[in-house]
């Protein structure tokens, strides 16, 4: 069979030489790389030359050297093709990656020989070829390079390795604040963290600590100095940092954050319920409606959070747990760097000073929140109650994800009412009232209005707070006025998203969402939603991996790419290879994403 296929090549050839380019050696057409994506999965990859094309029927694989066996193969659906030499056939073009499950781990030895054949559009048909590769399983990550120099396969870099041919795509965030670690001295490194976690201060993610804090020292009045708020506001920041080096460096090594595991209604719902009691001790509800030793306890126990360092450090570890699971860049930089070079002292001390940076205007706010309370009377009630709804707001917003969409709604509305009660909105003012008090029933009126818009919008069908009355623009429905914005298929494993890749015809675009993740609605709401971007994302097929479950199938698709959690959005070629330069960890303003695209656009 080889001779006869050899003897038309050679005859293709002798016939048509002066009319036809020279063929490419089958190794340059037909580039095979296979590689162990985990312990029981392998994954092939050709690169297929422009002008070539491999037939799906002719593609076979054996396993050789080791007890594992390969599982069923499902291909990825091909291109319907006819041609003299096979007749109609699904044929592959440009590139195909697909995935071969195995039975079991492999081990050192084994050995994948993929067979396969293909032709050129120019009339010529290459025989058969066999081509071994060596799989590697203390080297998961790369590329398995074949043995032997008759091999016909060249390496390929794996998906995120390959340079753009756009130079104005630049490397991820991640990689370049790990590059940072991996090359900077000390000082540099712990103080370039230290900014960073000042930056990251004043994201959504960090600025619920703020009233947690600040709530806490002014929940004591006078009974503690300035000196006291700023070693207890220390405590609460350094057992906030200690926290983020140490998860940071079990989350590298394990390849999953612990707070994703901490992201459900029980723990998150505990930690609202903590909250809601230390706002009700602001209010003084306790003496009225619960019994004196109930009481006695509840009071103690919100005045022991305060009095001592040690309670609050460990209030600020659970608050970096759980309040701000969110991952940024830097964050993410130090993971990588800890994962690729096991350095956990260097990358500890790393996540270590993004802690404190993140916590230094914690600090600040505390100390202040201590130095400019007013004397004792009716101005310090007010000020309790100030801090009161704003622990009352971070519960709420602790538990709006992981609440049907309603209730949030229905929960900011009537926060917002009742403090423009609490500010006498309602109230009339006396002929003789002093500025003060028209400015604060001022702003109660335009809290009330507030939560009467976001009621109102509720019951239209928003579920925005910050947009209420978008159910009211003209749309019948909320699912209506969502139908602009991008739609995405979802996607929960390793095996669906590369055969969605393998069936686009399109750039794909796969986002890595949870419904905890605060940075994932900044961009589901501000960056996906903006019209300019929606209208380029038309030219993408759009994945998503709603990870919020936290099961083992999307664990394994976030250790693939090296991801520790959302958000993270990932771009691939329509030959199946990520666009590399093109990752983005964590919230990403319109302007820049745009430009993303368009380089992504533009990658061959």
């Amino acid at each position: 069979m080889k001779a006869l296929f050899t003897l038309l090549l050679l005859c293709a050839s002798l016939l048509g030489h002066a009319a036809q380019p020279e063929p490419l050696p089958p190794e340059q057409a037909y580039r095979l790389a296979a590689s162990l994506l985990d312990e029981r999965t392998i994954e092939v990859r050709f690169q297929i030359e422009p002008g070539y094309y491999l037939y799906q029927s002719k593609l076979g694989f054996a396993l050789a050297g080791t007890p594992a066996t390969l599982g069923k193969i499902a291909l990825p659906p091909g291109l319907p093709h006819e041609d003299r030499f096979f007749g109609k056939q699904p044929v592959y073009r440009e590139g195909v990656v697909f995935t071969l499950p195995l039975d079991q781990a492999v081990g050192e030895g084994a050995v994948l020989t993929v067979s396969h054949q293909g032709c050129a559009d120019f009339g010529i048909c290459y025989p058969p070829s066999e081509v071994p590769i060596e799989l590697h399983p203390a080297t998961m990550s790369q590329v398995s390079k074949p043995s032997g120099a008759s091999l016909l396969a060249l390496e390929i870099p794996p998906p995120g390795a390959q340079e753009t041919a756009s130079a104005a795509v630049s490397a991820p965030e991640e990689e370049r604040i790990s590059g940072l670690l991996d090359g900077g001295n000390l000082l540099l490194i712990l103080a370039s963290f230290f900014g960073f976690g000042l930056l990251l201060s004043f994201t959504p993610c960090t600025l619920p600590m703020l009233p947690i804090l600040s709530g806490i020292i002014v929940g004591h009045g006078h009974k503690i100095s300035q000196r006291r708020a700023f070693f207890l506001c220390s405590a609460y920041v350094l057992g906030m940092a200690a926290t983020y080096a140490a998860a940071g460096v079990a989350a590298a090594f394990s390849g999953q954050l612990l707070s994703a595991w901490l992201q459900n209604v029980w723990v998150l719902g505990a930690f609202a319920l903590l909250f809601v009691v230390l706002a009700l001790a602001m209010f003084g509800v306790y003496e009225l409606q619960v019994p004196a030793r109930w009481q006695h306890k509840l009071s103690a126990s919100a005045h022991h959070h305060g009095g001592s360092a040690r309670q609050l450090a460990i209030m600020g570890a659970i608050s970096a747990l759980i309040v701000g699971p969110c991952v940024a860049a830097p964050l993410a930089g130090a993971l990588l760097y800890i994962a690729k070079t096991h350095d956990a002292l260097l990358g500890g001390l790393a996540l270590f000073m993004l802690g404190l940076g993140m916590g230094a205007p914690l600090i600040l706010v505390g100390v202040a929140a201590r130095r400019f309370l007013p004397k004792p009377g009716a101005w310090m009630e007010g000020v309790k109650r100030f801090f009161g709804f704003l622990l009352l707001a971070t519960a709420l917003y602790l538990v709006a994800p992981v609440l049907p969409p309603l209730l949030p709604m229905l929960g900011w509305a009537a926060l917002l009412l009742v403090g423009g009660i609490f500010l006498h909105a309602l109230d009339s003012l006396p002929p003789d009232a002093k500025p003060l008090q028209r400015l604060f029933k001022a702003l109660g009126i335009l809290l009330l209005l507030a939560g009467a818009a976001i009621f109102i919008g509720a019951l239209a069908g928003s579920r925005n707070p910050l947009q209420p009355l978008s159910g009211l623009s003209g749309c019948s429905t909320a699912a209506a006025c969502e139908n602009t914005a991008p739609r995405f298929e979802r996607i929960n494993s390793s095996a669906e998203l590369d055969a969605r890749i393998a069936a686009s015809s399109r750039p794909v675009m796969l986002d890595f969402y949870a419904d905890w993740c605060v940075s994932c609605k900044e961009m589901e709401q501000q960056t996906f939603a903006d019209p300019a971007i929606a209208a380029q994302l038309a030219g993408f097929t759009l994945l998503q991996a709603d990870v919020t479950a936290n099961l083992p199938e999307h664990r394994e698709l976030l250790k693939r790419f090296g991801l520790f959690g959302p958000p993270g959005t990932l771009f691939f070629a329509p030959a199946g290879k990520e666009v590399a330069g093109s990752r983005v960890i964590g919230f990403m303003a319109p302007e820049r994403f745009g430009k993303i695209l368009q380089n992504v656009k533009g990658h061959p």
